[in-house]
């Protein structure tokens, strides 16, 4: 069984200094690295920028941007029986990248930004009737139903969702607890736990799946 996960954020640079990225730390993502690699899986983790050591044995791909990050998802999804889209990749990048730092000027400014590659949506779209699919759906209000939402229009096999409006769970935590929705309508619900336990559920039951 051949699992392809990714974790953690992503960087869309603005200049030499400054960058667009997220709360994401990339724990939930390892701990299914590992959990998926202790099920005797081969696993290729891709990974943004994180303080985090990769799980062993497993093919580890360093990112930065949400470009590099599809590149390399896209890379490996083919030879990939179930692919984990852990990762918090970002939506919007600048239109403009500065060569050097730029220097502070009176008033505002203005940033323009564009959409980034919906990785996850390409995904579902060139799926193999063969291949399990598995979206998360981080969330800070209608947690369940713009999960399924998200489930439907990215056509995806399993949904994770997660509150990360909760201080004592999902972005930077050693904790979390998620609702895992299939296509199907099953739902599991896995408790408040740490996150090597919860990706360990996660990870059998979607191999039970």
């Amino acid at each position: 069984m051949r699992f392809l996960i990714s974790a953690g954020p992503t960087r869309e640079k603005i200049d030499p200094i400054r960058f667009i990225s997220n709360h994401s730390s990339g724990k939930m993502g390892y701990a299914l690295a590992a959990a998926a690699k202790a099920a005797g899986a081969e696993v290729v983790l891709v990974s943004g920028p994180t303080q985090l050591t990769p799980p062993e044995n497993v093919t580890f791909v360093k990112v930065e941007s949400a470009a590099e990050m599809a590149k390399a998802v896209h890379q490996y999804a083919p030879e990939s029986d179930i692919i984990i889209m852990a990762a918090a990749v970002a939506d919007y990048r600048p239109v403009k990248t500065f060569t050097g730092k730029m220097k502070k000027t009176p008033g505002n400014l203005m940033l323009e930004l564009e959409r980034t590659e919906d990785i996850l949506l390409n995904l579902g779209k060139h799926k193999r009737p063969d291949q399990k699919l598995v979206g998360f759906a981080a969330e800070t209000s209608n947690v369940v139903e713009n999960a399924i939402e998200k489930l439907k229009k990215k056509n995806l096999d399993w949904i994770v969702a997660n509150d990360v409006s909760r201080h004592d769970r999902g972005f930077g935590s050693d904790h979390n607890a998620v609702t895992m929705i299939s296509a199907n309508g099953d739902v599991c619900e896995v408790a408040l736990s740490d996150k090597k336990t919860v990706a360990r559920r996660i990870i059998r039951k979607i191999l039970q799946d």
